[in-house]
C-alpha cells in the first residue's frame, strides 16, 4: 500500500513538472557558477593587493615574471602532469610544445590557480572574454586552459605570419595595441614578456653572436 502511495506521488510530481525544468535548472546553475567564479576572482585580487603591500613586501619572495598573476596561492602542477598536457594541446593545435611551455612559465609559473590583477586566469592567464571566447568551461582547469591558450598561440601566430616576437607581444598586450603601434608596443612588460619568452626559447649558449635588431632590442639590460 505505502508503495503504491509513493508511486502515486512520484507520478503526480512529474506530471507538475514543467516542460523546460531541465532547461531552467541548468540556467539557474550556470548563472551561480558565474557568480562563485566572479566572487572567486575579486577575493583573490583583493587578497593578493592586500598581501602585496602588507608592510611594505612583496607578495612573491622574488619578483614575479612580468605575466605571473599575482595571487597564485597553489603548488605548481607537477612537470609530468604539465608536459602530458602541453604536449596533447602542442599536437592538437600544431604550435610548438616549448613555446607553450615557455609561455605557461612565463605567466602563471607554472600554477594553475593564478589569478592577476588584471583578472587572468589559471597557466597561461586567459582574460575571461578571451576564455568565453575559446568556450572555456574553467578557466582554473589545467587541460582546458592549455587547450585555449595553445589555440590562442596559434590564432595570433596566424594573424601575424609566423612572427613569434609580434605574436607574443599580441598575446601579452593584445593584438589591438600592435596594430596600432605597428609592431611590439613599447611598454616595458611587454618588452621584458617578449625577452624572457626568447631566452627561455633560445638559451644564451644557443644564441648567435649578432641578434637581429628587433630581437636585441628586446634583451633587457641589467639590473644596477
Amino acid at each position: 500500500m505505502k508503495f503504491g502511495i509513493a508511486l502515486f506521488c512520484i507520478a503526480a510530481a512529474c506530471a507538475q513538472t514543467p516542460a523546460n525544468f531541465e532547461e531552467s535548472v541548468k540556467v539557474a546553475m550556470a548563472r551561480s557558477i558565474a557568480q562563485q567564479r566572479a566572487s572567486i576572482r575579486a577575493q583573490a585580487a583583493a587578497a593578493a593587493k592586500t598581501a602585496a603591500s602588507a608592510s611594505g613586501t612583496a607578495f612573491f619572495t622574488e619578483a614575479p615574471p612580468a605575466g605571473l598573476g599575482i595571487f597564485a596561492e597553489c603548488d605548481p602542477l607537477p612537470t609530468e602532469q604539465l608536459n602530458g598536457i602541453i604536449t596533447g594541446a602542442a599536437q592538437k593545435e600544431g604550435v610548438s610544445f616549448d613555446l607553450i611551455k615557455a609561455v605557461v612559465e612565463e605567466e602563471s609559473a607554472a600554477r594553475p590557480c593564478a589569478v592577476s590583477f588584471r583578472g587572468a586566469e589559471g597557466l597561461m592567464q586567459l582574460m575571461p572574454a578571451t576564455a568565453e571566447e575559446l568556450e572555456v568551461q574553467d578557466p582554473f582547469d589545467p587541460k582546458q586552459n592549455v587547450d585555449a591558450g595553445a589555440k590562442l598561440l596559434k590564432i595570433l601566430l596566424g594573424k601575424y605570419d609566423n612572427n613569434l616576437t609580434l605574436a607574443l607581444s599580441a598575446y601579452n598586450a593584445g593584438s589591438g595595441r600592435v596594430d596600432q603601434e605597428g609592431g611590439i608596443p613599447p611598454i616595458p612588460e611587454t618588452l621584458n614578456y617578449v625577452a624572457d619568452i626568447l631566452r627561455k626559447l633560445r638559451p644564451a649558449e644557443d644564441k648567435p653572436a649578432g641578434l637581429a635588431p628587433s630581437v636585441a632590442a628586446l634583451e633587457p639590460q641589467d639590473q644596477q
